[in-house]
């Protein structure tokens, strides 16, 4: 039996990671789920994940910090990082500056809502380039 790709889903929407979840299982991935930033890094570091899909507006710790934590840890800086960002919708409510993003070394980023078909699609590019 061929093992599932495992994802961490890193956002504090609870709605959003529920549908979410239910997207990405209906492929063959295993979904661990972390609320905020500091779980994030202490999931990515037990679970090890195949790929991680990070929301950039988050309490505690917003996901641009959290995933430049993550690209600095070398046991954890190989796994696809993709970015989750309402942007066009929140970019004037929130105070985590756009251009915090630029600099990082995340593979892609998704626009929420994103359709499950283009979820999928990245998803599933970003393992295969991983080799899973």
């Amino acid at each position: 039996m061929e093992k599932k790709a495992k994802i961490l889903l890193v956002d504090d929407d609870p709605d959003f990671v529920e549908s979410t979840r239910t997207v990405l299982e209906s492929q063959p991935y295993q979904v661990v789920v972390a609320v905020n930033g500091d779980e994030a890094l202490r999931k990515a570091r037990t679970e090890k994940p195949d790929l991680i899909l990070l929301d950039v507006i988050m309490p505690v710790e917003d996901g641009f910090t959290a995933a430049e934590q993550l690209k600095k840890d070398q046991q954890l800086a190989r796994i696809p990082l993709l970015m989750l960002t309402s942007y066009s919708s929140r970019g004037q409510g929130t105070a985590i500056p756009r251009s915090r993003g630029l600099g990082l070394e995340a593979e892609d980023y998704l626009e929420k809502p994103v359709s499950p078909r283009e979820l999928l699609a990245t998803v599933a590019k970003y393992l295969k380039k991983s080799g899973r």
